[in-house]
């Protein structure tokens, strides 16, 4: 069955108009919960209440204000909102092509599928491939729904899709977040984690491989739910934790080494020799038979201090 385009729009780039129809790239499938009456299950609605006298508000009277001081609100009605949109062209204006890796994807906010719509298909095709040709993407403007949105457009697959962005004043800087300390480290620690690396590696990123498995256990409780069965909650068995880095590495390479470890690709099944990792690194052997000597460390358990008789 075919996609059903959500909207229409035009892509330009200087005298060049491209009609295109969006489709929706993604569509959420999490599992979501009404609140509900305890005793009639009945569901419950939301209200808007006047905290200063607990009066039931009716939406339909109030107005919006912007908050440009604490507890101080300008107001706009809907007119005056309305002549601050921009105009509802739905036009797709590119601005200017760049590398696809000058652009951080960590702006991407939201995607669309883009098609030919009538007429477009000659001039939809060119875009395409000359973007494919030059290793290039558009940067541009989308006026919908009265705001400019920041999108790039790039190819995909056969065809064309478009990310919308988050302006640079929307992303934190990284350089807000503690990195921690600087190390250095051992050969014997850093070719381990390299091996582990290599052993949980495959060749490409295949996203069928990953379920959403919350999902499956919400909906499987759901059907013993209805079916009336009752749902036995598994007590989880602490595990031990190993405070050594080297053995942590150590351990978890030994993992994915023996039986029942991680189900790898067909095409992986000799992956440490096709990828050059060597099974010992020279020079690594006796280092490496010293950290060996290290017992596991495991959190002490923390005591219990005597209550003093009163």
């Amino acid at each position: 069955m075919p996609a059903r385009a959500i909207s229409s729009a035009t892509i330009s780039f200087g005298l060049v108009a491209i009609p295109v129809k969006l489709f929706t790239a993604t569509s959420s499938q999490q599992v979501s919960f009404n609140m509900l009456e305890p005793n009639t299950k009945s569901r419950v609605q939301q209200q808007y209440i006047l905290p200063a006298t607990g009066e039931v508000v009716n939406r339909a009277t109030l107005v919006k204000g912007y908050e440009y001081a604490k507890g101080q609100y300008v107001v706009f009605d809907e007119t005056e909102l309305k002549a601050l949109e921009s105009e509802r062209s739905n036009s797709i204006d590119i601005l200017e092509f760049v590398p696809l890796s000058s652009v951080d994807l960590l702006s991407v906010e939201k995607s669309y599928y883009l098609g030919p719509d009538k007429g477009g298909d000659k001039a939809y095709r060119l875009l395409t491939e000359s973007m494919v040709h030059t290793k290039k993407v558009g940067v541009g403007r989308w006026s919908a729904r009265g705001k400019d949105q920041l999108v790039l457009v790039r190819p995909y697959k056969d065809g064309l899709i478009l990310h919308q962005m988050f302006y640079s004043n929307e992303v934190r800087p990284f350089e807000e977040v503690e990195t921690g300390a600087t190390f250095q480290f051992k050969d014997a620690e850093r070719n381990l984690a390299e091996k582990l690396i290599a052993e949980l590696s495959i060749d490409q990123f295949d996203a069928e491989r990953y379920k959403d498995t919350y999902q499956e256990r919400v909906l499987a409780a759901v059907e013993k739910k209805v079916a009336g069965e009752q749902i036995h909650v598994a007590q989880e068995v602490p595990r031990a934790q190993v405070i050594d880095l080297f053995e942590a590495l150590k351990q978890s390479l030994e993992q994915v080494q023996g039986p029942g470890g991680p189900v790898k690709a067909a095409a992986n099944a000799n992956a440490p020799a096709a990828r050059g990792v060597p099974e010992q690194v020279e020079g690594e052997a006796e280092e490496a038979d010293e950290e060996k000597a290290r017992p596991v460390k495991k959190a002490a358990p923390r005591k219990t201090r005597s209550r003093k008789a009163s």
